[in-house]
């Protein structure tokens, strides 16, 4: 049962972090302003004194780069959703050998 759950909740953190980093670079929510043009970005950037660093958080490549990682863990995600017993079993000790391949 618990393994069941542990593979359940990777899936869902796998789904809920790729629809984050594929809608968060190109969506305003709420009291976040543009992906680009937020405070904790303007304080590293001066703390590091790197201020490149906000034209580079800024630009569509890197934002696409984000959105590309969130495709990523979907992927993941529904590659785990189609391996699910497979992955059960794994987390549970109870994988036997796969049969040797027939040349």
């Amino acid at each position: 049962m618990i393994e069941k759950l542990t593979v359940i909740f990777f899936v869902l953190l796998f789904l809920m972090a790729g629809v984050i980093l594929i809608l968060l670079p190109w969506v305003n929510v709420g009291n976040l302003s543009d992906w680009g043009d937020n405070y904790f970005l303007a304080f590293i950037a001066q703390k590091t004194g790197l201020p490149f660093l906000r034209t580079v958080v800024a630009s569509g490549w890197f934002r696409g780069a984000v959105s590309g990682l969130g495709v990523l863990n979907l992927f993941f995600a529904f590659w785990e959703m189609a391996h699910f017993k497979q992955s059960v079993e794994m987390l549970g000790g109870n994988m036997t050998k796969p049969p040797p391949e027939k040349l």
